[in-house]
């Protein structure tokens, strides 16, 4: 089968097509043929060696997996051949403490899918069943890559964790982006009033058609004090947002922080640059405030991804389907900040399978 391969991390990183055996499924696992693998900032850090802990050497990339059940190993219980699935972004072991407790992703035995062990850039991909998610009846298989990361990350980090309320004005960052474009849906469907916050004034129309309510467009900087908290507070009647749901940063911060109301909640979903932010613990005592770090996704919030796909309450955000050996130019368009949601990859010519 043919997969891409990391050779190389750097702001122009070394990627090759090999040819590898395709996998054989083992007594817990299933062999998917790949239909379609989103392309996350997640990948592109790899990539570029910002992000290098963890990550198996010469690994294939790629944790949002759409496919094709084609042959299950012995044991396997819960799916057959033939079975559209979408995983996870952990490939988890189905026996621990967290896995019984319904957080897979956070498996004591796990391993990243695309960064501990193969992913799927590649035609085929041998994983767990208890990483693996049927796909519901009327769910195109190539939006269906998305219903974990980030549709269901977003989901799980505005309803879970942000525990976003109808009527509640919720701030969310990076909102253009793959996880950014999915939480403004998330925020919109549960009846809050969504802010969305944007360093690219031409993507507001796309932005609004998702859901924002209102479209901030961040040209400010957190170094000279020209944040887009100020707007915010003038936005809400200097009450500030219930919640924020920050996709970048250190990046924007102070302003993700103070834009926040009394009792407002602070989700930080995503690091984009990787550096150190100063905290003065008066402005998170004084507003009541609560930060939440939040990651990964439960099998239990990808079904529910589904099921409001198939509902038409969500939809995936692609903004581009490129076969797998151009690779290179969805590195270059995410780095680039290019995309309204997501680029796809379809690693097998017939990606619809």
């Amino acid at each position: 089968m043919k997969a891409v391969s990391l050779k190389q991390t750097g702001e122009t990183p070394e990627l090759e097509m090999v040819d590898l055996p395709v996998p054989s499924p083992r007594v817990d696992q299933a062999l998917v043929r790949v239909s379609a693998c989103g392309f996350c900032h997640h990948d592109r850090s790899v990539m570029a060696g910002l992000l290098r802990r963890g990550v198996a050497g010469n690994v294939v990339l790629g944790h949002e997996i759409s496919g094709l059940v084609e042959a299950i190993g012995s044991g396997v219980t819960s799916l057959r051949a033939g079975d559209r699935v979408v995983s996870i972004l952990t490939e988890s072991c189905g026996n621990c403490d967290r896995c019984a407790a319904g957080h897979e992703h956070r498996c004591r035995n796990g391993l990243g899918i695309g960064h501990g062990r193969d992913g799927g850039f590649a035609e085929y991909v041998a994983l767990s069943e208890h990483s693996l998610v049927r796909v519901p009846e009327g769910v195109d298989p190539i939006g269906a890559a998305l219903l974990a990361c980030p549709m269901g990350v977003a989901l799980q980090a505005v309803q879970e964790t942000a525990l976003v309320q109808p009527g509640e004005a919720v701030v969310i960052t990076g909102a253009s982006g793959g996880l950014g474009a999915h939480a403004v849906q998330a925020a919109a469907a549960l009846g809050a009033r969504v802010l969305a916050v944007s360093s690219s004034p031409e993507k507001e129309n796309a932005l609004r058609r998702l859901g924002a309510d209102e479209v901030l467009i961040n040209n400010g900087s957190e170094e000279t004090g020209l944040g887009f908290d100020e707007l915010v507070m003038a936005m809400t009647g200097d009450e500030g947002a219930d919640a924020v749901i920050d996709t970048v940063g250190s990046a924007l911060y102070p302003s993700t922080l103070r834009c926040l109301a009394q009792y407002g909640r602070l989700v930080l979903l995503g690091e984009v640059m990787g550096r150190r932010v100063s905290l003065n613990p008066a402005e998170v005592i004084f507003r009541d405030a609560r930060i939440f770090g939040a990651s990964g996704v439960s099998r239990a919030m990808v079904e529910q991804a589904g099921r409001m796909v198939a509902e038409g309450k969500l939809r995936p955000v692609i903004d581009l389907e490129l076969p797998l050996e151009q690779v290179s130019d969805a590195y270059r368009l995410v780095s680039e900040r290019k995309p309204v949601g997501r680029i796809v990859l379809l690693p097998n010519a017939a990606g619809r399978a």
